[in-house]
């Protein structure tokens, strides 16, 4: 073999070689960036690990800094028991105090010349309402004035006769007589005024003689709540004009089962709450339960009363009534904002060394804004009564962490 065919022949050697060793050094290489790739995000995944385990702090509590504690509007209050009554609710409806109620109607019949106020208005006691022409009225004026003319009249020729009979100018008789019509003026006088007061006149003096108009007026301070007035229609005794109702006290009428009876009493404590206004309790006292059984719905007809003095509480508005039944017992009490559910389960927050603790609860009945605690937390304890939802989104975010 020739000198230049020896030296081809070991350059093809040399190139076949390294097309033999290529394919296997790029894989290499690759294989070294998917190694790098995967390395990457299970850093990540062990950084986010690392800081939710620093959030969650000792054994799986939350350990929060003071900032967040501030940020979240965390409160904690230590448990104690306090003492709870049983509680009998019922529905109830919202009416008017009946001891402040008045449906106003005139005491003789005549025609509305005008009407002085509209439904929803506030009135004074002797407020006139609307005011009326009645011939009656207008007779018992003009009847009044003319008895209390002729009685002047008698006076005048009483005190004449009087100075005469002193002079010796006219007999005694004479003047017994001037003294007899004064006294028989005086009853008619008299007669005249006690009609007009029945005709609810009394107070005008003689200066409304005369008058047939007269006012209808309220009795006391309060609100119209019913108004039947209208101007040019005629008014009589038996048809009310208004009803006024003085709304800062009012009446929760209920009814009470028979089994409940013996755990009622009159003047027992009574909280009243109205879907108007959610949350938001009103306090009366039971102030009547009836001695008279309804003989088909076999209940108790009872009433609740309360201060009205915001005017929230409207007439006709449909109410729960939680009644204290007699006798208290012990229990442990939380405030509804304490208890979180998470994955289904009643959970509280109790604060101990190291952080928040999340404690699965079992609770009892509701007592407006609060629930019985039966197990899970002991007397003494802090517990997390508000902020809870803060803590429980924390938990969430943590759990969703480990799950990514």
């Amino acid at each position: 073999m020739s000198t230049f065919d020896w030296r081809n022949a070991l350059l093809l050697l040399i190139v076949s070689a390294l097309a033999a060793c290529s394919p296997s050094e790029n894989k290499k290489g690759a294989g070294n960036q998917s190694a790098t790739a995967a390395a990457k995000p299970a850093t990540e995944g062990a950084g986010k690990k690392a800081e939710s385990e620093d959030e969650e702090g000792e054994e799986g509590k939350l350990a929060l800094t003071p900032e967040q504690i501030k940020a979240a509007g965390i409160i904690v209050a230590e448990l104690v028991e306090q003492d709870v009554s049983d509680q009998i609710t019922v529905t109830a409806t919202i009416t008017a105090d009946q001891n402040k109620l008045a449906h106003i109607a005139p005491r003789v019949a005549g025609k509305l010349t005008r009407v002085l106020v509209d439904l929803g208005d506030k009135v004074k006691a002797g407020q006139s309402l609307a005011l009326i022409d009645s011939i009656e009225v207008g007779e018992a004026q003009s009847s009044y004035a003319q008895a209390a003319s002729e009685h002047d009249l008698a006076v005048a020729g009483m005190e004449r006769a009087q100075k005469l009979f002193a002079e010796q100018i006219i007999p005694q008789k004479d003047y017994l007589r001037a003294r007899a019509d004064v006294e028989k003026t005086k009853a008619v006088l008299r007669a005249a005024d006690e009609k007009r007061h029945a005709l609810g006149l009394a107070g005008q003096g003689a200066q409304g003689a005369g008058r047939s108009v007269f006012p209808v007026s309220a009795p006391f301070h309060g609100t119209v709540i019913e108004k039947q007035a209208v101007v040019g229609e005629l008014a009589q005794p038996d048809k009310s004009l208004f009803s006024v109702a003085d709304l800062s006290r009012v009446w929760i009428e209920t009814n009470l089962y028979e089994k409940d009876l013996g755990a009622v009493r009159t003047g027992a404590p009574a909280t009243i709450t109205v879907a108007a206004y959610p949350g938001k309790v009103f306090k009366g006292k039971v102030s009547y339960i009836s001695s008279v059984m309804d003989k088909e719905s076999r209940t108790i007809h009872a009433r609740v009363e309360l201060a009205n003095t915001d005017g929230l509480l409207k007439l006709g508005m449909f109410a729960t009534a939680s009644i204290a039944a007699q006798g208290t017992e012990k229990a442990l009490l939380l405030p509804d904002d304490a208890v979180v559910l998470i994955q289904g389960q009643p959970t509280a927050f109790v604060l101990e060394e190291g952080g928040y603790e999340a404690r699965a609860v079992s609770l009892g009945e509701k007592l407006h804004g609060k629930v019985i605690l039966k197990s899970g937390i002991e007397a003494g304890e802090k517990v997390v009564t508000s902020g809870a939802y803060a803590l429980k989104a924390r938990i969430l975010k943590s759990q969703i962490g480990d799950a990514d």
